[in-house]
């Protein structure tokens, strides 16, 4: 049995090294951090904190965890794989004891992907027990881990995350919503985070709300998640967004909320919207399926075509593109089938079997594709070789024309707040033109959203959105591995 309270026994990272997996799959794939769940005064804390995840799977595939507390120890299993293979057996529910629980979904932008990074990260100092569940990236992560290990501090990961727990422990604070803060204080960059002692969850959000966090009702309970999409399953309520900067603790005296820091500009990312939360969510007060039928529309507008159809690049685009079909009345039809069940038994390729990577991942439907004018809707352009590739498949299946549209800026800058990005000069948008980038893909025509016409389609003020990726201008100073400063 894998399960252990607080230890847990090894585990073969390279039978399940899902970051070599993930380098052979489609080059476009961006990858969100993690996805984070909480739930307090539940009689079956961690069955629904499983079923919350599984919500939140899209979030992060390479390793999950639940962590539980029964008023004296904090019960923890966790391990490398999809959620539904993670806890495949009943008894290991048995063990997860307690009514309050956090969870966690883990992709690795910061630490690798092994047994020993995945999270709820624990700790016991002091006679105290922590849980941490962590999403998004520390950006002044290695003058910190620095400064605590010439103290003394020994990592037992190369998680960013850990570095909650070293802080937490090493606060003279005597309460642990204080000590909490007090870590908090010291840290920059993005987080949505949710702690687990024996008595309380918290959840915390960092000043500018990089990511998205959210708390609901369920009867007596109180449910924390990374997305809404996480309360639907289960029967919860959405109640309000953890706010920009403020904890929360949840214990039998109720729900108490902190704001301890100064309030500064908002930072959301818009990415959210765009590609990495579910259609189905609510997220900075806003419903994801509604913002992206908007961006659709404006990039109708900006970059009207004539076509026959319109086809999306599931599944991030079908909304997009069904809102490019309302404005430009050209009809919507189902162009690629994606294939949802590509697995981790995908072989170590050479390069002529890694050229079937899209092909294994789509397919055209020949009938509806065969002597149309296509445009085809897509969220975003990474490498571009994704793109590429869909588009020879649309000219092989008979497309008269195929029209490129998408419906965000080019992405010309690396994300540093929890999102996997490749490297700037990775980046086809930071190196070439649009009609560079067209030529490249072999499109008929080419149109991106510009930044303007992304930000009119939410309700929030302009500045209250990270779009660095698009503009290459950060929120925050950037700290480098050697812990200087990238130029603002």
């Amino acid at each position: 049995m894998l399960f252990r309270r607080i230890k847990l026994l090894d585990f073969d990272c390279e039978k399940y090294n899902l970051r070599a997996f993930n380098k052979h799959m489609p080059a476009e794939e961006l990858h969100n951090k993690c996805g984070v769940f909480a739930i307090y005064n539940h009689k079956k804390a961690a069955e629904l904190t499983y079923f919350g995840l599984y919500s939140l799977q899209h979030r992060g595939q390479e390793s999950a965890g639940i962590a539980t507390s029964d008023g004296r120890h904090i019960h923890v299993y966790k391990n490398m794989g999809l959620i539904n293979e993670v806890f495949s057996r009943r008894d290991v529910f048995y063990n997860l004891k307690g009514r309050m629980a956090i969870g966690h979904n883990r992709y690795s932008t910061t630490g690798s992907s092994q047994f020993l990074n995945a999270q709820p990260l624990v700790s016991r100092f002091k006679g105290y027990e922590i849980a941490v569940g962590h999403n998004g990236n520390i950006t002044n992560a290695y003058t910190l881990r620095k400064k605590l290990e010439s103290g003394g501090a020994i990592f037992q990961t190369t998680s960013d995350s850990e570095i909650f727990l070293h802080l937490i422990a090493r606060s003279k604070k005597k309460k642990m919503s204080d000590k909490i803060i007090s870590a908090l204080r010291q840290i920059q960059g993005a987080y949505c985070v949710t702690f687990l002692t024996k008595e309380a969850v918290y959840a915390a959000r960092d000043p500018r709300g990089f990511r998205p966090l959210a708390l609901g009702r369920m009867r007596n309970a109180y449910v924390i998640a990374s997305e809404t999409c996480a309360f639907d399953l289960i029967g919860a309520k959405y109640v309000r967004d953890i706010l920009p900067g403020e904890i929360v603790r949840i214990d039998e005296s109720g729900l108490k909320s902190f704001h301890p820091f100064e309030q500064i500009r908002k930072a959301f990312c818009i990415f959210e919207f765009i590609y990495f939360s579910r259609p189905d969510s609510k997220i900075f007060c806003e419903n994801v399926d509604k913002v992206r039928r908007r961006l659709g529309r404006q990039l109708a507008r900006e970059h009207p075509v004539e076509a026959d159809i319109v086809i999306s690049v599931p599944d991030s685009s079908n909304t997009a593109a069904l809102g490019f079909s309302e404005a430009s009345g050209i009809r919507m039809e189902i162009g690629f089938i994606r294939n949802h069940y590509v697995g981790r038994t995908f072989i170590d390729p050479e390069q002529k079997i890694r050229d079937l990577d899209v092909k294994i991942k789509f397919n055209t439907v020949k009938g509806v594709i065969e002597g149309r004018r296509v445009v085809m809707v897509d969220d975003s352009i990474v490498r571009g070789t994704t793109s590429r590739k869909l588009v020879k498949l649309l000219k092989q299946a008979g497309a008269k024309e195929v029209h490129v549209r998408i419906s965000a800026p080019p992405i010309i800058s690396p994300c540093f707040y929890g999102i996997d990005m490749p490297t700037k000069r990775e980046l086809i948008g930071s190196s070439k033109s649009i009609e560079q980038i067209r030529k490249y893909l072999g499109a008929t025509s080419l149109g991106y959203l510009s930044i303007e016409g992304m930000l009119s389609m939410n309700s929030l003020p302009d500045e209250d959105f990270c779009v660095a990726c698009f503009s290459g201008k950060y929120p925050t100073r950037i700290e480098k591995k050697n812990g200087k400063f990238k130029l603002e």
